[in-house]
């Protein structure tokens, strides 16, 4: 057996793990770890600006490879500033290990420099826990936490690790476990086989079905399973925001996301329906609007993996907890062994009605004769530069969701955002971990003025390590989904909205040794936006001045039903 120490133990248990990538900052607690990382190869430490930064990287590493990502923090407050981006992979259901230096264990409890309950802190955004109390337990911790995030609905998991149980002066004996059990934990690898069959029946008599699926298609590696029931069935689907990419954006039988900002066609569909089959969807909030008033005619299967969000908000009159891959494919059996098949008469009628929507609105929005840009034409560019092929990764606010609607994600696991908490400062790190892993890929951070300066100090990291990213700054001199709320619910009272001394970005970009445009004229867009993407080996900040005064739309009527919206400024359904 070979003797390690417990932070050599630590460096090559995520080495046996397969991770190449670690992304943090270094501190007090952990510096026994970050001289075992000096005096090895093979695991690379990225060291960002900021410990949000560091999460987010990882974060984003997963949603793009579904592998977990590993962040590596310091007691106190590198513990603290981590917090965020830990909540932001628990809302999202994004696996990650978190490896949290500790003061040294006689000091816990004590109010030592740089003590926080991290395990305290971290309970509410976790899937689960681990506090060291034995160096020699390390690598069984390790591998548990890895299982624990990657398997069953996939979560982060905190590993907070006491600064002598790393100390160099005490080895012990080296093993990597090669499986592991848990007997509290076994999450379900296939669905109940009785179920999808009632499931499948129900699917098949249906004369208005929608397949509404979310980001559990997309981590559960069941986007071809999906593709191939719907084409069977000839069935509209809808994605949810996490869920886009699942189901390729440009075909035919794909009718836009649904929810708060969903197309016309994808909140009427779902209102009319007579069945909805949800895989991997919470049927959260931003989705159902008045849950009183939700899809009333419709029947409901729901597939998901975690038991505890089914029936959690609406009512499933099918419940199946399975694997969205597993279930789906025992799905596409049943439906080809069956003898019963579609009504192709209703089915036709169905498409027939979804189709006069898609005509009646189809992603609409006004221009003028000016040269103004929109922010809508922006996203429609950086699709068409791209050939809908980039990596595409949001800050939160209207620019997040102009990009979920007009850009069109063929492939699953390109579209990387922040959903369920809705996090600032997510899209320049996220970016940068999609880049770092994927050094040869167009990877865009659509973002706002508002958004980028919350983390902006990671274009620092950018050209430490040479990362390409190309930042698509949708400029409006707000914050524009704040101001849009002020605009339709108070009167267009903007108490502090609008983003007054912005820094010069072009200069900002320059001084961090990258390269900086500016773009005021939708004439000049595609030529710059083409000349950023050639710079294969470059960072480039395009600042984008767009409409100041745009909305998102369509916009449900808060309270409402899913067919409730705002279309316009002045038009409602």
């Amino acid at each position: 057996m070979e003797l390690l120490s417990g932070g050599e133990m630590v460096v090559r248990a995520l080495h046996d793990e397969g991770v190449k990538y670690i992304y943090g900052y270094p501190g007090g607690a952990l510096l026994h770890v970050y001289d075992a990382l000096f005096r090895q190869e093979d695991v690379q430490h990225i060291l960002v600006r900021h410990e949000q930064a560091a999460t987010h990287m990882a974060d984003a590493y997963a949603r793009a490879t579904g592998k977990a990502g590993v962040a590596l923090v310091t007691s106190g407050p590198g513990a603290t500033n981590a917090v965020t981006g830990i909540a932001t992979a628990y809302m999202d259901s994004i696996p990650m290990v978190v490896i949290t230096g500790q003061v040294m264990s006689h000091l816990i409890g004590e109010d030592a420099f740089q003590e926080t309950d991290m395990m305290g802190i971290s309970r509410p955004i976790v899937k689960h826990s681990f506090s060291v109390s034995r160096a020699e337990d390390i690598p069984a911790i390790i591998k548990k936490a890895f299982h624990i995030a990657q398997s069953g609905r996939p979560g982060p998991v905190v590993v907070d690790i006491p600064k002598d149980m790393t100390s160099p002066t005490e080895r012990y004996e080296y093993e990597y476990p090669k499986t592991v059990k848990l007997r509290s934990y076994s999450p379900v690898t296939r669905g109940h086989s009785g179920q999808i069959k009632k499931a499948t029946d129900l699917l098949l008599a249906a004369k208005r079905p929608v397949l509404y699926t979310g980001g559990g298609v997309i981590m559960g590696n069941a986007s071809a399973e999906l593709i191939q029931l719907a084409r069977m069935l000839n069935y509209p689907v809808t994605n949810t925001l996490m869920g886009l990419g699942g189901f390729p954006g440009t075909d035919r039988q794909f009718i836009g996301m649904l929810g708060m900002h969903g197309s016309y066609e994808a909140n009427m569909a779902m209102h009319h329906s007579d069945l909805i089959l949800a895989v991997g969807a919470r049927f959260d909030d931003r989705v159902t609007n008045g849950l009183d008033k939700f899809c009333p005619t419709a029947k409901i299967i729901h597939i998901d993996i975690d038991p505890a969000s089914i029936s959690k908000t609406v009512k499933a009159d099918i419940p199946i907890v399975g694997p969205a891959q597993a279930v789906l494919a025992e799905m596409i059996e049943l439906v080809g062994a069956s003898k019963k098949q579609p009504d192709a008469a209703a089915i036709k009628t169905w498409w027939d009605q979804i189709d006069e929507w898609r005509t009646r609105h189809g992603g609409r929005y006004r221009t003028d004769d000016s040269d103004k840009m929109k922010p809508q034409q922006v996203i429609e560019m950086l699709s068409k530069v791209t050939n809908g092929d980039a990596y595409v990764c949001s800050d939160v606010g209207q620019h997040q969701m102009f990009a979920a609607q007009y850009y069109k994600f063929n492939k699953p696991n390109r579209w990387i955002n922040s959903g369920g908490l809705g996090t600032m400062g997510f899209g320049l790190p996220a970016a940068m971990g999609v880049q770092m892993n994927f050094p040869d890929a167009d990877v865009a951070c659509v973002t706002g003025e508002g958004s980028i300066q919350m983390n902006i100090q990671e274009l620092s990291t950018c050209k430490q390590y040479d990362l390409p990213v190309k930042i698509i700054n949708l400029n409006n001199q707000s914050l524009g989904m704040v101001r849009q709320w002020q605009d339709m619910n108070y009167e267009s009272r903007h108490s502090h909205s609008y983003m007054k001394s912005l820094p010069d970005f072009v200069k900002l970009a320059e001084a961090y040794g990258h390269v900086g445009m500016k773009v005021e004229k939708y004439s000049d867009l595609e030529a710059a936006m083409r000349e950023a993407f050639a710079m294969k080996d470059r960072l480039v900040f395009m600042d984008i001045y767009v409409d100041q005064f745009e909305h998102v739309y369509p916009m449900q009527v808060p309270r409402g039903s899913m067919r409730d919206m705002w279309l316009t400024k002045t038009e409602r359904t």
